[in-house]
């Protein structure tokens, strides 16, 4: 019987991006469905995490993914633009964000459509993988193509904000439920598994199971 993992994920998170290509395999490797289910980042939904006296777990972080990155040998810089909009000179979210609420619907949008996990992979490969202006142009759509999707219908769809807001919001609850606030959050039946470096400890747990495909 196929088993259900539910992946906790932000479009701001660095250490996401780091887990989306070990995220996606777990499909091929395992009997599991790996249930995409996007949250908003930390600096908006709990804007205290990273208070000016909690300023060094910003800073450990911007150390810390880049190592991570290359030792995993994955490109690496920070988004530009940010998908969050800082006030000037703080890591305060901006009372306006053009980029976070879309992308984060976006993904809830491409779960609904059954591409998940691709469509999280392509967008933070652009985000965090060097492209610069990663919101222009074609980038976004091109990545849409690549996870098997068209972002105008994606787009179209998430008009509808109230559902999609909804949607980020039950997920949030579901990350709390799960006993952890950070992200990647890997979910199987009810245990949590925080962080990118903990796919080899869930796919351990999935071995423990017999879930291994042939």
């Amino acid at each position: 019987m196929t088993a259900v993992v539910d992946l906790f994920w932000s479009f701001r998170s660095p250490y996401s991006y780091l887990a989306a290509p070990g995220a996606l395999q777990l499909g091929a490797d395992y009997d599991v469905k790996v249930r995409f289910r996007p949250v908003l980042p930390l600096a908006v939904r709990q804007p205290s995490f990273f208070d000016p006296e909690n300023l060094k777990r910003a800073r450990y972080i911007m150390i810390d993914w880049g190592r991570r990155a290359e030792m995993l040998g994955m490109p690496h810089a920070w988004p530009q633009p940010d998908p969050i909009a800082l006030e000037p000179g703080t890591v305060k979210a901006a009372e306006h964000q053009p980029y976070i609420y879309r992308l984060t619907y976006l993904g809830a949008e491409a779960e609904r459509r059954g591409h998940g996990v691709a469509f999280a992979k392509e967008v933070s490969a652009l985000t965090f993988g060097g492209v610069v202006d990663w919101h222009l142009g074609d980038h976004l759509a091109r990545a849409a193509e690549r996870a098997g999707l068209n972002l105008a219908e994606m787009d179209a769809a998430i008009a509808d904000e109230a559902t999609y807001r909804a949607i980020i919001e039950e997920n949030q609850v579901s990350l709390t439920a799960s006993g952890h606030w950070g992200v990647p959050t890997f979910v199987l039946d009810g245990e949590p598994f925080f962080g990118q470096d903990r796919l080899d400890t869930l796919r351990w747990r999935l071995d423990q199971r017999g879930l291994r495909r042939e």
